[in-house]
């Protein structure tokens, strides 16, 4: 089941400069076209190590940073890596949706259009498909033209995937994507990450175990900035092999 290896991080460890260390010596393999859940208790260092992946502590107050982490090889977080190429190739999308103060389909083609597309029909495509591709084109394709805030919080958190799609990165990574959304809204964005996966590379910290183990195809937990254990998802729920895990995983803690 594991297939190709996307991302494989290698010792890697963070601090702030507060003296925090967020993250300690963490080796971890994140396989292609699988949905990856990096879950555990708050603090344990899963949102800064999604991050990292493309390279968004860099805009933090991170005093020291060690060990590699491989994008098909490449080591994208030396400080030479071009950070524009990366974000193109490793897309985030927020617990908060951040829709910009513009319309709906000005939002999905704004990436673009910084990128230097500007042949509409290029456009007009990019807008179809990224809609969707994240369950939203049903529900907007008469009204691309009225303001983006208009949305309700599920359809602009699927907004804001549409506007990573557009962009057709490599890896998605998003930092609790469902945790203000409605049951209906949080099935949608979980059965499009299904659907995609074939085509993307997920990186996801799901806002509840539950989540967790309903998308795992692998999982990692994490517990104080420590990888604890690393697995199989469907084997990590039903069997973890750490009693850490297992205690986590049975609410006795967090």
């Amino acid at each position: 089941m594991a297939g190709d290896v996307k991302i494989r991080i290698e010792d890697f460890g963070l601090r702030y400069s507060d003296g925090t260390e967020s993250l300690h010596d963490i080796t971890l393999d994140v396989y292609a076209n699988q949905i990856n859940v990096f879950f555990g208790p708050s603090g344990g260092g899963k949102s800064t190590l999604l991050r990292a992946m493309n390279r968004l502590n860099d805009l933090t107050d991170v005093v020291q940073q060690t060990g590699r982490i491989l994008l098909d090889g490449e080591d994208v977080s030396r400080p030479t890596y071009d950070v524009v190429r990366l974000r193109r190739r490793v897309g985030i999308v927020f617990a908060r949706p951040v829709v910009l103060p513009m319309s709906i389909y000005r939002n999905i083609t704004y990436g673009l259009e910084l990128a230097g597309v500007r042949d509409r029909e290029t456009l007009d495509a990019a807008v179809t498909r990224s809609l969707q591709q994240s369950a939203l084109w049903d529900e907007v394709h008469d009204r691309l033209g009225e303001p983006a805030h208009a949305l309700s919080g599920g359809q602009q958190q699927r907004l804001c995937l549409a506007r990573v799609l557009a962009l057709q990165p490599e890896v998605i990574l998003l930092d609790e994507p469902t945790s203000g959304l409605d049951p209906i809204s949080t099935a949608k964005i979980e059965a499009t990450m299904q659907e995609l996966k074939s085509d993307y590379t997920f990186v996801i910290v799901p806002h509840s175990v539950q989540q967790a183990a309903r998308v795992a195809d692998w999982a990692a937990f994490f517990l104080q900035g420590e990888l604890i254990e690393h697995g199989v998802g469907r084997d990590m729920f039903l069997k973890p092999k750490n009693t850490k895990t297992e205690d986590y995983i049975t609410g006795r803690f967090g």
